[in-house]
């Protein structure tokens, strides 16, 4: 992973700041192997530490640490490959999986509406007719990422005009009726292929169905989206605090202690979210995992402001601030992206006034 990791050392502020990057990313990140972490050796994975999907939650922990933004498409191929691994549909598995998993096809996780409607905190915004053996969907996803040239598939969670079961169906972006927008103008992670997707009339036949019960299936895979979300606030924390670490060390060493114990806490919420993914207990119990993901973007908040303690003025120096203004600006990514520590709140709110 040295190779890696020079190249996103090298183009972080790029990939940050501008789209120049933005196809070099995914190819960049296939070539190590990162979409293989996790997923069964059967399917086309690769060894790791765990074997399931907590070696890709440590894999975009660790690209984090150099790049939120290669770690943002990190976790939207992910995503969507952990979709098809917990889908029954096998054949759309075996159809999409390689050219997923070597890079050469782009995947969108497309469910950040669906998880918030799985809380309670808004309807679906893709509406699906019956039509056939498949559906006919309509609607708008306003913020998706890795959406990439020259193709690229996502997953929507569609609520049928006949008030049925919702239900989690994929498209690609040479469907007919697909539109995407153009890049959103984000104020960082702009090399990650962000943009909107207009619906209108996109047939989705039976083949490219993931789940006929969503409610049931997002449940499940609720945990694995929230927990490789998750590795991108851990990355950044991470290197915060080693930057604040080696600072520190150097003439403000009166914040090691809270340096040292941030650390600590890190460790332990790292270790808390694996093992909830693994036992699975974030399945039936939401709010613990909801908890921790507010604890966790709380914790690299605390983090970035460690490191500017520690560096005083220096990080306002363009020549001497090492990276500092793109973890804040990525640092002002973690509580908004969905869904969000407001939102994440108000369900807590909500599950509490229903107790």
């Amino acid at each position: 992973m040295a190779d890696l990791h020079d190249w996103l050392t090298r183009n972080a502020e790029t990939l940050d700041q501008t789209e120049t990057l933005n196809d070099e990313v995914l190819p960049a990140l296939a070539a190590h192997g990162c979409f293989r972490a996790g997923v069964p050796l059967t399917l086309g994975g690769e060894p790791g530490l765990h074997g399931d999907v907590r070696d890709a939650i440590l894999g975009i922990a660790d690209v984090a640490r150099y790049s939120v933004t290669a770690a943002f498409v990190y976790w939207g191929q992910r995503s969507f490959i952990e979709y098809l691994l917990q889908s029954s549909n096998s054949a759309l598995r075996d159809r999409l999986l390689p050219s997923l998993l070597d890079g050469t096809l782009a995947g969108a996780t497309g469910l950040s509406n669906a998880m918030k409607f799985l809380s309670g905190m808004e309807p679906l915004s893709v509406h699906g007719t019956a039509n056939g053996d498949g559906w006919t969907l309509q609607g708008k996803l306003a913020w998706i990422t890795n959406l990439r040239a020259p193709r690229f598939v996502a997953a929507a969670a569609v609520a049928p005009v006949d008030n049925s079961t919702p239900l989690v169906a994929i498209f690609a972006s040479d469907d007919a009726g697909v539109e995407r927008s153009a890049n959103l103008p984000l104020i960082a992670l702009r090399g990650s292929n962000t943009a909107a997707v207009q619906l209108d009339n996109v047939a989705a036949p039976a083949d490219d169905i993931i789940a006929t019960q969503a409610p049931e299936w997002l449940a499940h895979v609720r945990p694995a989206f929230l927990g490789m979300q998750c590795g991108m606030s851990l990355g950044l924390a991470t290197a915060a605090l080693e930057k604040a670490a080696a600072v520190a060390a150097k003439g403000r060493g009166q914040l090691s202690d809270d340096i040292a114990a941030a650390r600590q806490t890190l460790a332990e919420h790292t270790q808390q979210l694996l093992d909830g993914v693994a036992d699975g207990r974030f399945v039936t119990a939401a709010p613990l995992m909801f908890k921790l993901r507010i604890a966790i973007a709380d914790l690299v908040q605390q983090a970035v402001t460690l490191e500017l303690q520690a560096k005083g003025g220096h990080a306002y120096l363009m020549q001497e601030e090492d990276g500092f203004a793109r973890r804040w600006r990525e640092s002002a990514f973690i509580p908004v992206i969905t869904p969000s520590i407001t939102q994440l709140q108000a369900a807590l709110a909500k599950h509490a006034a229903t107790q």
